[in-house]
C-alpha cells in the first residue's frame, strides 16, 4: 500500500475561523462545551489562574476546575464563573504548571484522584507541561503542547535521543516523527509554532517574540482546551480536526499577542484581556 503524501498547510484566519464554533439561539452553557482542568500546583499555582482565565475568555459553556493543590480560591478570585465541583466534561486540560518529576509516568498519575475521571471520561484532551509523560497512554484523542526542551525530554526518556537545539534547527522533522512515534497529535511551540497530525503538518505565522514570557504557554493551553471543548464533535468525527484545532489556538495567541503588545512588551495577563478581540477581528 503506498504511503500517504504529507500535506503541508499555512494557516490564516480564514483557517482559523472554520475552528471557531460560535453560539446559536438554540445554544446553552452545557451544549457550547465544558472544559475540565487538572492545571496548577504549589509550586506553580499561577499556571492554574492563567489556564481557567483563558479558557474562560476564549469562549466556552463552562469552565470546570480540578485541583488537589487547594488552589480553587485563586482560581474562583480571577474566574468566579468557573465551577470548582466534578461532573460531566466535554474535553480535559492536564499539567500546566505541575512539575513534571513529581508526576513523571501514568501510574503517579493515577494516584490523583481527579485524573481518573479523565481516564473514565474519553473525551479529547491536551496535555502540557507536567502531563506530557502521559502521551501515547490515552485512548481519547490527544494533544501534547511541548517546547523544544520539553520534546527533546519526552523522545530521549522514549528511546530517541535528541537535544533541544537539535529539534529548534529541524522542527519540521520532530514535530512530524514526535506525531507518528507517540501516536499523538503535537503542537511544537516556538517563534514559528508547527503542528502535526499522522501526514498533516501546519505552519503557524511567526510570532511577536513579546510572547516570550512566563505563563504564556500556560495561557496558550487555555485557549486550545476551551476550542477543543467546543469542537469535540467534530474532532471525533475527523481525524485532522484536532490539529485544526490546536494551530486556531496558537493564532488567537498570537494575534491577541499583537493587540496587546502594540510594538512593546506583554504580559500573560494582558493577552488574555485581548482574547475576546483577537476572536472577533478573525470572525469578521
Amino acid at each position: 500500500m503506498a504511503e500517504k503524501s504529507l500535506i503541508i498547510k499555512k494557516w490564516t484566519a480564514r483557517d482559523a475561523r472554520r475552528c471557531i464554533i460560535t453560539p446559536s439561539d438554540l445554544d446553552h452553557k452545557y451544549s457550547r462545551g465544558v472544559l475540565g482542568v487538572i492545571t496548577g500546583s504549589a509550586q506553580y499555582p499561577g499556571a492554574a489562574v492563567l489556564t481557567t482565565s483563558a479558557a474562560a475568555a476564549t469562549g466556552i459553556g463552562m469552565v470546570r476546575f480540578h485541583s488537589s493543590s487547594g488552589l480553587a480560591h485563586l482560581v474562583l478570585h480571577k474566574t468566579p464563573s468557573a465551577v470548582v465541583q466534578p461532573g460531566k466534561v466535554s474535553a480535559w486540560l492536564i499539567g500546566s504548571g505541575v512539575p513534571a518529576r513529581k508526576y513523571s509516568d501514568i501510574s503517579t498519575w493515577l494516584r490523583h484522584r481527579w485524573f481518573k475521571l479523565a481516564t473514565l471520561q474519553s473525551v479529547p484532551t491536551i496535555l502540557d507541561a507536567g502531563a506530557l509523560s502521559l502521551a501515547g497512554s490515552l485512548e481519547q484523542p490527544t494533544l501534547i503542547t511541548p517546547h523544544s526542551g520539553e520534546l527533546s525530554t519526552l523522545l530521549t526518556a522514549r528511546g530517541v535521543p535528541v537535544s533541544a537545539e537539535a529539534i529548534e534547527g529541524d522542527p519540521k522533522k520532530w514535530v512530524q516523527g514526535a506525531a507518528k512515534s507517540l501516536g499523538v497529535t503535537v503542537l511544537l511551540k516556538g517563534s514559528i509554532t508547527y503542528v502535526a497530525h499522522d501526514d498533516l503538518l501546519i505552519e503557524l505565522p511567526a510570532a511577536t517574540p513579546w510572547l516570550a514570557t512566563a505563563g504564556t504557554g500556560d495561557v496558550l493551553a487555555g485557549i486550545i482546551g476551551a476550542l477543543i471543548a467546543t469542537n469535540t464533535i467534530e474532532i471525533l468525527n475527523d481525524n485532522n480536526r484536532l490539529a485544526e484545532v490546536a494551530a486556531t489556538g496558537a493564532f488567537i495567541h498570537a494575534r491577541a499577542a499583537l493587540l496587546a503588545s502594540r510594538g512593546g512588551p506583554i504580559s500573560s495577563e494582558s493577552l488574555i484581556e485581548e482574547l475576546g478581540r483577537a476572536i472577533s477581528q478573525i470572525l469578521k
